[in-house]
């Protein structure tokens, strides 16, 4: 059971890392995000089914824990930092111009409800609206009408910008 679940893991951890991108800004924090959303995925594996994409149930436990993960440290008063993180990041060089248009779309994102940042992450991950519904756990139909509202509401953040 270990080693297909690494495999998964390693296929996909790029999943993990974006959505721990778009809920801390911290680099300890992305990690101790990263390292928690590893965790449910590795508690939860052993229930996955196969009734959906394995990107999306990845999808749906990391935006699932991440939601979580914010909850609790709005709460927590002191952060506890990783001393001995086993964590290895690809080191992939930006195109500064599209990392900074991209802070500003982050930026915006932030301003989203937490729903509605999932459904973008998972919209600019060129996810179809039927696999946003699945991870989201709402109709397609729902989708098409968030979709037009946030791009409606990202408009307005970014003119005020």
């Amino acid at each position: 059971m270990e080693e297909p679940f690494l495999e998964i893991v390693k296929e996909h951890q790029g999943i993990m890392h974006k959505v721990c991108a778009m809920y801390v800004d911290e680099a300890e924090d992305r990690q101790d995000l990263f390292q928690e959303i590893l965790i449910q995925l590795w508690k939860a594996y052993p229930r996955f089914r196969g009734d959906s994409k394995i990107s999306t149930w990845m999808y749906r436990v990391a935006l699932n824990t991440a939601i979580s993960h914010f909850r609790k440290e709005k709460r927590k008063p002191i952060k506890a930092s990783l001393e001995n993180s086993n964590l290895q990041l690809a080191d992939i060089p930006y195109d500064y111009e599209y990392e900074e248009k991209l802070k500003i779309l982050k930026n915006a994102i932030q301003h989203l409800s937490k729903v509605e940042r999932a459904i973008m992450m998972l919209y600019l991950e060129d996810k179809d609206y039927e696999e946003i519904a699945d991870t989201v756990g709402i109709t397609q139909n729902y989708v098409r009408v968030k979709m037009n509202r946030i791009r409606n509401k990202l408009k307005k953040i970014l003119t005020k910008q």
